[in-house]
């Protein structure tokens, strides 16, 4: 017990030079979350290369745009239906119902790729409607995934909002996020790359064990709630009773309502949605090469080291303190910074193309925003009230990110039909051209709501008051 606690204090004291000083009891606490958060990252990084190398298996990379386009249509009903659980059952079961369903429907699938993998080689011989099947599955799997996305991860961080205060949630959400790169980390290489290192020549395994993972999540959670006291569960209280006990009106379409309605919250839509759209760009491009060198389970380990890439980098930037620029210059700081970064990034994808410049790319833009973006947006929930960070973060995160992928989708579709009209050559670079018109003034549209959010966020805490 001596050991255990005074393991406890060394691991305290080294977390405070890069997330501050915590009380003991609020130490335990993230932790708890963070170990949360290390199995729903560590899944979901896992099932994103299976969801691309999958899909390109079965339907094919041209396709890609055409899935995320889908996808975000397909989002809607999974928002019914998560918002209407969300009427009907308290926060606390939703984080059992989600995991249930998450986990049985990845065991379903893992047993449907068993038989299905190994005949996609004769697939030209096979009959149409095992060929409309198959392709059907294809796309009924990325959905799934893109779901799984949204909507997990929304859930955990509307539940960690509304029950943390601000003090602590500055400190608090970036040691989560270094928690949640440690299984970005782990999982993608040890279990999305564990068929291909075996020889298997099926993604049954790692399936398998992921559908087991997510179910996990479950008694995890439950210890949380029997281990943790009841006063760090208590969320922000703004002092603006008005806006305090105004009581929203029930519906699915309430979250949406409430972005519509507020500033503030489409200025949070609105940064997802411009970030989305640039990386979306990079992540086709990227994806393509990918698909031109690997196939089957071979591009599921490459993308499984790609994942656990991205979060090696984000944990560093981590470990070095990134989180200190929030905690010291402020939200705003932060989210300003993101549109200077991205558009470095959009500089060099216009100016280099290979697939090794391509992955560092994409581990760069996906690390810089888990360990710095993705900390300051989430604290711009916690002067907001429940309905906000439960209704409207998960409208923002399904369709704030999967509208600006279809966005970028769209436009990703440019490309073939400028390759077959002017050559691959002179096609790409007037794709690229047409990128940069694109994506350079959505950069500077962001630094504007950047500014605007972090001034906001800034005097909602110093009068002790929601935003909305």
């Amino acid at each position: 017990m001596d050991n255990k606690k005074g393991f406890l204090k060394f691991f305290q004291w080294i977390c405070k030079f890069n997330f501050g000083i915590f009380e003991t009891q609020e130490f335990k606490k993230f932790i708890r979350l963070g170990l949360i958060f290390v199995l729903i990252i560590g899944i979901y990084w896992t099932l994103r290369p299976l969801k691309d190398s999958i899909f390109i298996l079965l339907v094919g990379k041209y396709q890609l745009p055409f899935a995320k386009t889908i996808s975000v249509i397909t989002l809607l009903f999974f928002v019914v239906f998560y918002t209407r659980l969300l009427e009907k059952t308290s926060r606390e079961k939703m984080l059992h119902i989600l995991p249930t369903f998450y986990g049985f429907t990845i065991l379903a699938f893992s047993v449907l790729m068993l038989f299905i993998e190994p005949s996609i080689k004769n697939i030209s011989s096979a009959s149409t409607i095992y060929v409309l099947f198959t392709k059907g599955l294809g796309y009924l799997w990325y959905l799934f995934v893109e779901s799984f996305g949204s909507l997990v991860v929304a859930l955990f961080w509307a539940y960690t909002a509304d029950t943390t205060e601000p003090n602590s949630a500055k400190k608090g959400f970036p040691l989560i996020y270094a928690f949640g790169q440690l299984g970005g980390i782990i999982f993608p290489y040890t279990i999305g790359g564990l068929p291909y290192r075996l020889g298997h020549q099926t993604n049954f395994l790692s399936m398998l064990i992921l559908g087991l993972l997510t179910l996990m999540i479950i008694p995890l959670f439950r210890y949380f709630l029997k281990t943790t006291p009841k006063h760090l569960l208590i969320s922000f209280h703004g002092s603006n009773k008005k806006t305090k006990e105004k009581k929203q009106e029930p519906g699915f379409l309430e979250g949406l309502k409430l972005i519509i309605k507020h500033k503030y919250l489409l200025g949070i839509f609105f940064v997802n949605f411009i970030y989305e759209v640039v990386v979306t760009i990079f992540d086709f491009n990227f994806k393509l090469s990918a698909g031109e060198v690997f196939s089957g389970v071979a591009l599921s380990n490459y993308l499984s080291i790609y994942g656990s890439s991205v979060n090696v980098v984000s944990l560093s930037c981590l470990l070095l303190g990134i989180s200190n620029i929030t905690r010291f210059l402020g939200v705003g700081a932060a989210l300003f910074l993101m549109p200077i970064i991205v558009g470095s990034a959009l500089f060099g994808f216009l100016t280099l193309d290979s697939l090794t410049f391509l992955f560092a790319l994409m581990v760069g833009s996906k690390a810089i925003n888990y360990a710095l973006n993705g900390p300051a947006l989430k604290q711009l929930y916690v002067p907001t009230t429940q309905d906000v960070k439960f209704k409207s973060q998960a409208w923002i995160e399904t369709f704030g990110s999967r509208s600006s992928k279809q966005f970028g989708s769209v436009f990703n579709m440019m490309l073939a039909p400028l390759q077959k009209s002017f050559g691959n050559i002179i096609g790409k670079s007037y794709y690229l051209y047409i990128s940069g018109i694109l994506c350079f003034p959505l950069l500077g549209v962001w630094l504007i709501l950047a500014m605007f959010l972090g001034k906001t966020f800034k005097k909602a805490i110093k009068d002790n008051k929601y935003v909305c």
